[in-house]
């Protein structure tokens, strides 16, 4: 049953702040994407974590911003799932917000829980079932600086494949507070909708077409040049499942898989 979600957010509700990768081999996977987007891939000092953990970071020196992780599976979850991305959305209440999904339709896949120093997190589901992530973050003593979001290297896009558009869009509204930046018509394919947090395009979502097989988020990462990035990712052992392609506004988009697996998109201001 539907449950109004209530009380006044911050303005760091509803930003995506991270993307994950899990996969089955850290190794192979950190040359893949430092090869393809230019990230710099180190191991993170976590004591309280008992398995390795890497960051993704672009820039140099020792407070360069983090564009995300990847972590091996864990031993629970092996088999049993693919290797994926997953972003993470800011919440000013990782439990509250939890209960929000599962009382709108959602489920709650993993439940809140504490990573020591860094946030409380937990595994969410839309209605549809696409998975992601919320985390209230702990705000670290020296935050690194943010990359511009088009910036290379950053995470330039988030799109749904839901399976209902409209019901998706309403959903994450009351989430997260997003806001229909606006609707562009595609046709046949339907309505792509283009949403906003803080008045700032995020992403888009769609009702996913036939030859995606479940609801799932998208994370389309930045690069210079379209072609280039395409030809470091067969040489790398990747494969271009659509594209290159432009779309509205004059961009240039992949999609691929990873050598080990993980669905990943790309986009670039030029070909």
């Amino acid at each position: 049953m539907s449950q109004t979600v209530s009380g006044s957010r911050s303005e760091t509700h509803g930003k995506f702040i991270w993307c994950e990768l899990m996969t089955p081999d850290t190794d192979a996977a950190g040359k893949f994407y430092s090869s393809v987007v230019g990230w710099k891939v180190t191991k993170a000092e976590m004591p309280d974590i008992d398995f390795p953990y890497f960051m993704f970071e672009m820039g140099e020196g020792d407070n360069c911003p983090g564009i995300g992780g990847m972590m091996n599976f864990p031993p629970e979850l092996e088999g049993n799932i693919p290797p994926n991305w997953t972003g993470y959305v800011a919440v000013d209440d990782c439990d509250r917000t939890a209960k929000d999904f599962a009382e709108n339709g959602g489920r709650v896949q993993r439940e809140p829980e504490d990573i020591p120093g860094i946030g409380r997190f937990a595994v969410v589901a839309d209605p549809h079932g696409a998975v992601i992530c919320i985390m209230t973050p702990i705000p670290p003593e020296n935050p690194p600086q943010e990359l511009a979001p088009d910036a290379v290297g950053n995470v330039g896009w988030r799109e749904l494949y839901a399976g209902n558009g409209q019901e998706a869009f309403d959903f994450y509204s009351k989430m997260f507070g997003w806001t229909l930046d606006h609707d562009f018509d595609m046709g046949p394919m339907g309505v792509y909708k283009v949403f906003a947090h803080n008045g700032r395009q995020t992403g888009g979502m769609m009702t996913r077409p036939e030859q995606v097989p479940v609801p799932c988020w998208c994370y389309y990462f930045n690069v210079d040049a379209i072609d280039a990035a395409v030809e470091r990712v067969t040489a790398g052992g990747g494969q271009i499942l659509m594209g290159p392609m432009e779309v509205p506004g004059g961009s240039w988009i992949i999609q691929g898989q990873d050598p080990q697996g993980a669905f990943f998109a790309l986009v670039a201001a030029k070909r």
